[in-house]
């Protein structure tokens, strides 16, 4: 069994052990793959791992050994799946290893937005409160949460657990989402519709996924529907974004500020419409990034691989 990790480096930049894949086959891992390189390097493998390397009809067509593709992530686009199964091929992701982190990090980027946090202990580094005449400072205006309403696009396993770090907050939580669990329902949490969601929050956090339905829902139209001063949080996809349409209210106030770890194309192009902002925090795609995130992914790939080759196939989403 001949297993190829195209695009490993993200995943364990070396302070993970493949281990768990050596165990089930001849390993050989990248750190990263090229379009040009993408036939070339699976060339016989019945196992292909990948994060963001396209695996195309084309791919399949040209390696027709391929059996199983395990992507190391939630979103599984980089992937013709239809074209895999129509080739017999099972590709599978991994559903809920990023929860906490993702959580977490959409709250560390509320709170950069409520308090600067980072330009406050500079400013402190470069002697300007040694040069204060009163005993302390701020730069911009401080935000408490506790009060607030954060509307919730999305209301999925992160989306939920937003909501509860929301609630340990003081926050009010508006949710939205195609499914609705009742059950998940309390005096400080209620489902709501979107323009309801969108109108009504002081604070919007996106943990929707990107579809045709999705993609630029945050647009000029829905941010007039906003309250004045409305703050966008976005760990989920870039492209439900219209970052031009941001951008115009950002520099207009609008929006009061955005706290984004995903943008339409990634890495970021330097012609980013929303690169030098002061109200707009941008961090690269980091939120499932902690330790302990990835080594929970990867444990959950190396068990989707192992009892795919027992023959029950667990997190397929081509079946």
């Amino acid at each position: 069994m001949n297993i190829v990790v195209l695009d490993g480096y993200t995943e364990n930049p070396g302070d993970l052990s493949w281990e768990g894949f050596e165990k089930l086959g001849n390993l050989s891992v990248y750190d990263r793959t090229a379009a040009s390189q993408i036939l070339e390097r699976i060339g016989d493998a019945e196992v292909v791992i990948t994060n963001k390397v396209p695996i195309t009809e084309q791919t399949f067509e040209a390696c027709p050994s391929i059996r199983y593709v395990g992507v190391l992530a939630t979103g599984f686009n980089v992937v013709d799946v239809a074209a895999a199964k129509a080739h017999g091929v099972v590709v599978t992701n991994i559903p809920t290893y990023g929860t906490a982190a993702v959580a977490q990090f959409a709250f560390a980027l509320l709170l950069e937005v409520c308090h600067h946090v980072g330009h406050h202990s500079r400013t402190v580094q470069e002697g300007k409160w040694t040069q204060c005449p009163d005993f302390c400072y701020w730069d911009y205006p401080l935000i408490e949460l506790a009060g607030k309403t954060m509307g919730i696009v999305g209301f999925g396993r992160i989306g939920q657990a937003v909501g509860k770090l929301a609630n340990a907050f003081g926050m009010n939580v508006l949710a939205y989402d195609a499914y609705q669990n009742k059950e998940l329902e309390h005096e400080m949490c209620s489902y709501e519709d979107l323009n309801t969601v969108l109108s009504e929050s002081d604070i919007i956090s996106l943990h929707a996924p990107l579809t045709k339905e999705t993609e630029g829902m945050i647009n000029r139209e829905n941010i007039d529907r906003m309250k004045d001063g409305v703050i966008i949080i976005n760990t989920s996809r870039g492209p439900l974004i219209n970052e031009g349409d941001l951008k115009e209210a950002l520099l207009s106030k609008k929006v009061l500020a955005a706290g984004l770890d995903v943008v339409s194309t990634e890495p970021i192009r330097s012609d980013n419409v929303l690169l030098g902002l002061d109200n707009c925090i941008i961090t690269p795609h980091i939120a499932w990034a902690p330790k302990e995130s990835r080594q929970r992914l990867m444990d959950i790939a190396t068990d989707n691989l192992r009892s795919f080759l027992e023959g029950h196939a667990v997190n397929v989403v081509n079946s």
